[in-house]
């Protein structure tokens, strides 16, 4: 939802600097990847510190994709590549959640946790299945920057309980929407 409002909101702000920037925009995936990992190990024990590092990471995820478009130099493995760094990534952060509340004795918490990488993956996989048969399918509430932007907040307020509830609503109901979009752009079309 965000990305498709906003997806390229930060282009003309940062189009100058990310001209300037002598950096790959492969490179600059690969750096905010190993900042979510350290992001990862200080969430697993520490929410607000890791809560910033994902922010910073998230950085430059945006950061990336300004950079490809405005040297031009967009292509099809570094669309690739950012796509798998970031399943890693949400892997990684939930992960890194479920350990942090399992550590606390909140079962809870871990199931949330888990139930949000499985939402996440879902909502990739049927992204990547709808295209595979030939439609489109970038619709939905709860997309990777709003789950980003939530698990942020919820670790860098303490609220990272109500956060996981939120999340393992809204992944699912993505997933749904998805499928929902896909019956619905492929009914009456022959295989």
């Amino acid at each position: 939802m965000l990305s498709k409002k906003y997806g390229k909101a930060f282009d003309r702000p940062l189009g100058k600097l990310a001209l300037k920037i002598r950096v790959s925009p492969n490179a600059l995936s690969v750096t905010g990847f190993i900042i979510t990992l350290f992001a990862c190990y200080r969430l697993s024990f520490d929410l607000l510190t890791g809560g910033i590092f994902i922010l910073v990471g998230a950085l430059f995820d945006v950061l990336d994709g300004v950079v490809a478009r405005a040297q031009n130099k967009m292509t099809r493995f570094g669309a690739f590549l950012d796509s798998v760094l970031d399943r890693y990534s949400d892997a990684f952060i939930l992960l890194a959640l479920a350990y942090n509340l399992k550590n606390d004795s909140h079962m809870v918490g871990v199931i949330l946790s888990l139930g949000t990488l499985l939402g996440a993956f879902l909502i990739s996989y049927s992204r990547a299945r709808a295209e595979g048969i030939g439609e489109e399918c970038k619709n939905g509430l709860m997309e990777r920057p709003e789950r980003i932007i939530l698990i942020s907040l919820g670790a860098l307020t303490g609220f990272i309980i109500p956060v996981l509830w939120v999340l393992v609503v809204l992944t699912h109901f993505t997933v749904m929407q998805r499928i929902h979009h896909v019956w619905h752009v492929t009914s009456g079309k022959l295989r």
